[in-house]
């Protein structure tokens, strides 16, 4: 006796020991829903990555052991002249609440109001004292001011581009607040597990300032990682509630029965707990990218129950009886469940391969929900189906639209089966067409852009029209980050080049040391800034510059060591480093050069028009000038490497759940069916989705990004699934020589189903167009479309295939 024997007795037998089996099970499982633990941002991805850890080196090597850390706050103030007189007391009376609350645990505060009041009066060195300056002022006065201080760089920095010193306007200024908060604090950028201090502290500043003025705003770090975390639980209570309603909707016309209806939908929700049970259980944080598994796993889930139901309802119209018909549907359903769980699993299990951990954790997470899925549809909704039809038929209850899905002599039969009609004329020239088109778009997908950045997983600067409709609780928030960080590029674009870090370790006291950092400097490539042809850098050399030009004695010291007289000394470092170390400049040497002096940092400034990927390549170009172990580093450089390896994710688990998957067909079909090659026929059409929709990802401009970089192994792990059902049923069906008879039976039953399950699948994981991130309705979009090719391919393209199959290979 066989497995789906086995399972079959065990339904039709014991039904109702089945059930409640499951329901305890989902006891044990709802315990993990409540350690669900949660973090967002771009931590989650750059953590582990050599650029990172080259980072996360500079940050411990230079920062001050167990000191308080610096957080900074930037107040933007917008107005038609934020130079006027009401609009600098209101920057200098929101600095002042700041300053004045001992929760902010405010340090200083610097501002072009700040600046224009010390200008007024020196003495004028508080927030509270400045804004008694300027309100003593007239308007002559601090224009007066203003053209003084318009040729400092600092002061220009602070205010927008349009800014005319000769009228003394502008439309725009960046206030700093900065906050001395307890180590680590700080440490938000890209959003942590919890909110930490410093959010708090940024939230509460946010909420002060809006009271003061609202034409400033907060932006900082730590109203980033809010923005993150708060963007997941928005984006699931649009996301999830749409998706189930727009199932539910399509579940009423494939089931038409209220009982089939309730089943199905009980098996969904088990689905889910079992999964995010499992998250919870073994302490996978939820992150953004796992917003994309419930509607995955409602169309999967979807797909198996309306395979079950339907076919058994074929069976049931023949005048079997309950035991019989889903005993026959089991034994069919139940390979083909195997098939399809198989292929899938495997290709979710593909982004295993990545080396990017949320890509990982995607990957782990859908493979069990899957697995999860096969248990739930194939066991448990079949042994409630028989228990449900038994108690209706004891009590002569009724039941309603009994009739399968694409039953043979329909018109959506007659309808599926062109593919059938093709394949019975010109199969070879069909494939060919599908080759040629196929492989053009293949080729034209080589060239699809990669990226990655923060603004990826914050929601859109404008939330949509419909969204904003919404009503509560669905309604989302307001969200600012993205609009302020669109206008900080678009009015500062003078002060918004980034910095990259070049991060040195070896012995740094050898002679030629500081001049190698002078000839690194030298003839810098395009993306750095430059003045006379050298790179604008601060290091250790800077420090040395400026405490010899306050020190006559350590000026001395430097010349005595300075060869070629350039201000940079070439002999007896040791004794330089140690007199510099010794002086008031320490913590500032501390900054760019480690006490035991075996590891320095040089900043390069990068042209704020420079794209990402020439400050990373430009950047690593400079490392290789050292002489020095010399690694690049910074945001920027970090980022780069990610959308490097998401192309390099994207291409990995492509190429391995290709092959994962042929063999896994090839061996199945040999085992079930004797046919090995009937596994690469069910390849043929999913090969022809993956280019179809690699071509679509470049066609409508989108790129491989974080979360996009899945798709095309979901293609395979999702699309597999049509496929596998048409060949499958074809097996079961071809039992006298003739394979277009069996793909009529095939396509006329299979096909129905498979209809109700893409229309069910594109719209459910559709809905995720919706979410607030804009990723990750784009993941939707993708995902919808490669659900949509993968059904069309497995009726279009896999009846030819077959029939090759028949005619060359049977």
């Amino acid at each position: 006796m066989d497995a789906t024997e086995t399972a079959a007795d065990w339904i039709v037998d014991r039904p109702k020991t089945v059930v409640l089996a499951f329901l305890l099970l989902t006891g044990l499982f709802a315990v993990g829903l409540g350690t669900i633990s949660t973090t967002a941002g771009t931590e989650q991805f750059t953590e582990g990555t050599p650029a990172q850890r080259a980072f996360e080196d500079v940050t411990r090597e230079f920062g001050t052991p167990f000191a308080p850390d610096s957080g900074t706050t930037q107040l933007i103030q917008r107005d038609r002249n934020v130079l006027a007189k009401s609009q600098l007391l209101a920057m200098l009376r929101a600095m002042a609440e700041l300053a004045e609350r001992p929760g902010l645990r405010v340090e200083s505060t610097e501002s072009a109001a700040g600046r224009i009041a010390t200008e007024l009066d020196p003495d004028a060195t508080t927030p509270a004292a400045q804004r008694r300056a300027v309100e003593r002022a007239t308007g002559e006065e601090i224009d007066t001011a203003v053209a003084k201080l318009a040729d400092e760089p600092g002061f220009r920095d602070q205010l927008s581009d349009d800014f005319n010193p000769t009228a003394a306007r502008s439309s725009a200024t960046v206030g700093v607040v900065t906050h001395s908060i307890p180590a680590g604090a700080a440490e938000t950028g890209g959003g942590g597990e919890q909110e930490g201090p410093f959010t708090a502290i940024q939230l509460r500043a946010s909420a002060i300032v809006a009271g003061v003025d609202d034409g400033i705003s907060v932006f900082g770090q730590g109203i980033v990682a809010a923005e993150f975390s708060t963007v997941i639980a928005d984006s699931l209570l649009i996301v999830v509630p749409a998706a189930a309603l727009l199932i539910f909707v399509f579940l009423l016309f494939s089931y038409r029965d209220p009982v089939d209806l309730l089943l199905g939908v009980l098996s969904l929700v088990l689905v889910l707990i079992w999964t995010f049970g499992f998250v919870g259980l073994v302490g996978i944080p939820f992150t953004q990218f796992l917003i994309a598994v419930p509607p995955l796993l409602l169309a999967v889930g979807i797909d198996f129950g309306i395979h079950t139901i339907n076919r058994y309802r074929e069976e049931r119209v023949t005048g079997a009886t309950i035991d019989a018909a889903i005993r026959r549907a089991l034994g069919q359903l139940l390979v083909a469940f195997f098939i399809v769980t198989g292929t899938t699993v495997i290709g979710f299990a593909a982004n295993l391969t990545s080396t990017l951990a949320p890509i990982r954790q995607f990957g782990i997470v859908a493979a069990v929900g899957i697995a999860v899925t096969f248990l739930v549809f194939g066991f448990f909704l079949p042994a409630a189906k028989v228990a449900g039809d038994r108690f209706r038929d004891a009590r002569d209850l009724p039941a309603f639209g009994q009739q399968p899905l694409g039953r043979e002599g329909s018109r959506l039969a007659r309808a599926l089966t062109s593919g059938v009609a093709v394949a019975r004329r010109t199969p070879v020239l069909f494939l060919l067409l599908v080759l040629a088109i196929s492989g053009g778009s293949a080729v034209y997908a080589t060239g699809v852009d990669t990226s990655f950045s923060e603004e990826d997983f914050l929601p859109p600067a404008e939330t949509p029209a419909t969204l904003e409709r919404l009503p509560e609780p669905f309604a989302p928030g307001e969200y600012t980050v993205t609009r302020d960080i669109e206008f900080l590029e678009d009015n500062f674009e003078a002060s918004q080049g980034d910095t990259v870090t070049i991060y040195i370790e070896g012995e740094l006291t050898r002679d030629s040391t500081l001049q190698s950092f002078q000839r690194a400097r030298e003839r810098p490539p395009g993306s750095f800034v430059s003045t006379n042809r050298r790179a604008e850098t601060t290091s250790i050399v800077t420090v040395i510059r400026d405490y010899a030009n306050e020190s006559a004695e350590f000026r001395a010291l430097v010349d005595r060591n300075d060869v070629d007289a350039d201000g940079v000394p070439e002999d007896d470092l040791e004794q330089v480093y140690d007199a510099l170390l010794a002086s008031p400049q320490r913590d500032r040497a501390l900054q760019y050069l480690t006490e035991n002096r075996r590891a320095a940092r040089v900043e390069y400034e990068t042209e704020a028009t420079a794209s990402q990927e020439a400050v990373t390549t430009d950047a690593r170009e400079v490392a290789d000038r050292y002489r020095a172990d010399a690694t690049a580093t910074g945001q920027v450089v970090v980022f780069q490497s990610i959308s490097a390896l998401i192309l390099e994710s994207a291409v990995t688990s492509l190429v391995a759940a290709l092959a994962l998957v042929a063999v896994f067909l090839v061996i199945a079909y040999a085992v079930l069916e004797d046919a090995p090659v009937l596994g690469l026929v069910n390849l043929v059409p999913i090969a022809v989705s993956v280019a179809l929709l690699a071509g679509t990802l470049r066609l409508l401009g989108l790129s491989f990004n974080a979360f996009t970089a899945t798709i095309l192994s979901i293609t395979i792990g999702l699309g597999i699934d049509y496929s596998a059902h048409v060949v499958h049923r074809f097996a079961d069906e071809y039992e006298d020589g003739d394979p277009f008879a069996a793909l009529d039976r095939t396509v006329a039953g299979t096909g129905g189903a498979l209809t109700g399950s893409m229309l069910t699948t594109t719209t459910g994981v559709g809905v995720l167009v919706f979410a607030l991130t804009p990723v990750l309705g784009q993941f939707g979009l993708l995902t919808a479309l490669s659900i949509l090719y993968s059904y069309v391919a497995a009726l279009a393209v896999t009846p030819s295939a077959v029939v090759l199959w028949a005619r060359y290979v049977d």
